[in-house]
């Protein structure tokens, strides 16, 4: 009897079949509600008499104004119900480790080393403390030291802050700087107006609105670049800065970016670069030779460190000679000997972020710049691109979808594509693909509001992915659209293999039931 080949029938014409996925769901209450008053999963012994003796009323010392009249409100538990809701939690993730994750779009999801990992939990990171003296902390102030040598190699600008600890808060110190800046020269209230582009990071807008300004949004012309002649029309005497993203969240890079940077040069603005995703660009070109005052990057992107579900993550912040004064203290500093941290710097605008940042995701990210070298970086944008390019056309061969903008032209580390077409003939909408690509163990990135694309979705390859990965990728989505087309319901009843659920967005866009906190919640619907 011939021996059963089991590995053909894992093909079709060649190709792997689509994955079967089938994600563990639980029904989980939130930690709160499973809360049983007197339950504890650790019973902290009393101290013993002689401790008591020699240590005294520990409190005593305490303000009134930092004692608490209650206890914390925490949820009482045994140590196998912390364990079995938290191991229940992570068997409904998605993620890098478990799935092919370039749906990620603007966000640079790749693989993160384990050895960086490894390198980040040694204990002899982990037990460090903040406040030590600098004399105790020469290993991971060098570190940092020498990362941020590395980044002013990287961008051309010639002095960073590790503190920020994600993008929109290296965005918020970057307008905090120009802002000091201008106040420097006696134009802080004549100059009220931030421009940004409808394409940039909305963080952009957002942290300029937080921080008081006047934010102008130009749109594109008709190839998808940012207006250059609605630029010139925007700058005055009241211009503070632009802050924009190249390539913009579309994949498509500016050509004419040192012209935007000279128009706002001239009424005496000043540039930051958003380069929270520098993933296409690394060792092609930097914020200084577009003449950029200010830059960030985000380690926790570009640089490999992982996101953390939202955080820690690290928005690097660099700056010309000209603005350092004003960065956030404190910086490290080498002075040929020893490395020490610096807090002396009055004209600063003081901190964006706790301590000096988050010293694992620098070591992370210095671990990984430093096994690729300056030659490995550029390899790391010249492969993203090709695996951008090579998903753009695999994506473009499937009925109903559209990349607008830039006909015929490459893009850089991503592309924002439309399903308008397929919704007009099918009546099923980008999210509800995303959701039915959920049911394959596949991430797939709608993308950010408003819908000036319509239908949108932005896919990110990175360097991290095959060709192979690249084609299941696409043969996932070019399955799902085939249903769109000839089984809509299948696709307009997902997920049926995944946990993820379709959004009620009414809630979200009414801050009166917004609740961020168990307690917020419980006081909204009455019960505390």
């Amino acid at each position: 009897m011939a021996q059963r080949d089991i590995t053909s029938e894992r093909y079709i014409d060649g190709k792997p079949k689509i994955r079967r996925y089938h994600q563990a769901k639980w029904d989980e209450p939130v930690i709160f509600e499973l809360s049983v008053p007197g339950q504890r999963g650790i019973l902290v012994p009393e101290p013993e008499d002689e401790i008591v003796a020699a240590a005294g009323d520990v409190l005593t010392e305490l303000p009134d104004g930092m004692r608490r009249e209650h206890p914390p409100a925490l949820p009482e538990l045994s140590q196998p119900q912390v364990v079995r809701h938290y191991g229940r939690l992570s068997q409904e993730n998605l993620g890098a480790d478990f799935n092919i994750d370039i749906g990620q779009g603007t966000c640079t999801m790749k693989h993160n080393p384990k050895i960086n990992d490894q390198l980040a939990s040694n204990p002899k990171l982990l037990d460090l403390h903040p406040l030590q003296d600098d004399e105790s902390l020469q290993g991971i102030l060098e570190v940092m030291y020498r990362f941020e040598q590395i980044l002013k190699e990287i961008s051309g600008l010639d002095r960073f802050t590790l503190q920020p600890g994600a993008g929109s808060a290296a965005i918020y110190a970057n307008i905090s700087i120009i802002r000091a800046y201008h106040e420097s020269r006696g134009e802080g209230r004549q100059r009220n107006e931030i421009i940004t582009t409808i394409f940039s990071h909305p963080s952009n807008a957002a942290c300029a609105k937080t921080a008081g300004y006047n934010v102008i949004t130009l749109y594109p012309d008709d190839d998808g670049y940012p207006d250059l002649d609605a630029l010139k029309a925007a700058v005055s005497e009241r211009t503070a800065g632009l802050l924009i993203t190249n390539p913009e969240d579309t994949g498509i890079y500016n050509p004419k970016i040192a012209e935007f940077v000279k128009v706002v040069h001239d009424v005496g603005g000043l540039c930051s670069y958003d380069q929270a995703n520098a993933n296409g660009i690394l060792g092609i070109t930097r914020a200084r030779e577009a003449d950029f005052d200010l830059c960030h990057f985000n380690l926790h992107k570009t640089f490999s460190s992982p996101h953390g579900c939202g955080g820690p993550g690290l928005g690097a912040t660099g700056v010309r000679e000209g603005l350092a004064r004003f960065l956030p203290c404190p910086l490290v500093d080498f002075d040929g000997d020893t490395y020490h941290v610096d807090h002396d710097r009055p004209d600063s605008v003081g901190k964006i972020g706790a301590f000096h940042g988050v010293p694992a995701v620098v070591v992370r990210a210095y671990a990984w710049v430093m096994a690729l070298g300056a030659d490995g970086l550029r390899e790391v944008s010249e492969i993203a691109v090709l695996n951008n390019n090579y998903l753009l056309k695999k994506m473009l061969e499937l009925p109903g979808l559209s990349a607008p903008y830039a006909k015929e032209k490459r893009r850089i580390e991503q592309v924002r594509y439309s399903w308008e077409k397929l919704t007009e003939e099918t009546g099923i909408h980008s999210e509800e693909l995303g959701i039915r690509a959920a049911d394959f163990g596949l991430h797939y990135w709608t993308s950010h509001h408003p819908f000036v694309i319509p239908e949108p979705c932005t896919l990110e390859p990175t360097e991290s992915y095959s060709k192979d990965e690249l084609d299941e990728y696409v043969g996932v989505i070019a399955h799902v659209v085939n249903e769109a087309y000839n089984d809509p319901e299948m696709v307009r009843t997902a997920p049926h293999n995944a946990t993820v659920h379709t959004i009620e967005h009414e809630p979200f866009d009414d801050p009166a039931q917004w609740a961020v906190t168990w307690r917020a919640y419980r006081r909204k619907v009455g019960s505390d």
